[in-house]
């Protein structure tokens, strides 16, 4: 029986409220959320939650450059469990320029799918912000739902437009 995973993560404040991460044994990072351990908890599959700032130190500097606007894009290896049209969909997300938004249906389009394939996709991105799903609105260009709320979608959207 194969153990489960371990993964290393860390709590810190932003100007959007606290976030969390989690890397993998490898260091790559496999989950992201605004708040704490249990909301950290839902982006991840199974396997332990331990806090060690030290490991996911990394990834949070980086975060905390992206705050402070000193980085507008992210190195870190990223490990996302996920089906191969889930990889797909975050990978495009992945190319969506700083400060720039696209629309369901234009990600669909770029894709071959659907937009409601594509908003599914979207929604269970386990990587937020590293994985820039706050950049998908709606056709109309409305900011749609959020995970972590309409009001912190709008928030990481002024901050990269600023």
């Amino acid at each position: 029986m194969k153990n489960p995973a371990t993964f290393h993560f860390t709590s810190f404040p932003t100007p959007v409220g606290t976030f969390s991460i989690a890397v993998d044994s490898r260091g790559a990072v496999a989950a992201a959320a605004f708040g704490r351990k249990a909301e950290l908890r839902k982006r991840l599959k199974a396997g332990a939650l331990v806090p060690n700032p030290q490991r996911a130190g990394a990834a949070r500097k980086q975060v905390e450059a992206w705050f402070g606007g000193r980085r507008r894009d992210f190195s870190v290896t990223l490990a996302p469990a996920g089906s191969p049209f889930q990889k797909r969909v975050w990978a495009a997300l992945g190319r969506i320029p700083h400060g720039q938004t696209r629309s369901y249906g234009e990600l669909a389009r770029a894709l071959g799918s659907s937009p409601r394939a594509v908003g599914r996709a979207n929604a269970t991105n386990p990587i937020c912000l590293i994985i820039p799903c706050h950049r998908v609105i709606g056709a109309d260009g409305s900011l749609t739902g959020y995970a972590f709320g309409e009001a912190t979608k709008r928030r990481l959207l002024e901050i990269e437009t600023a």
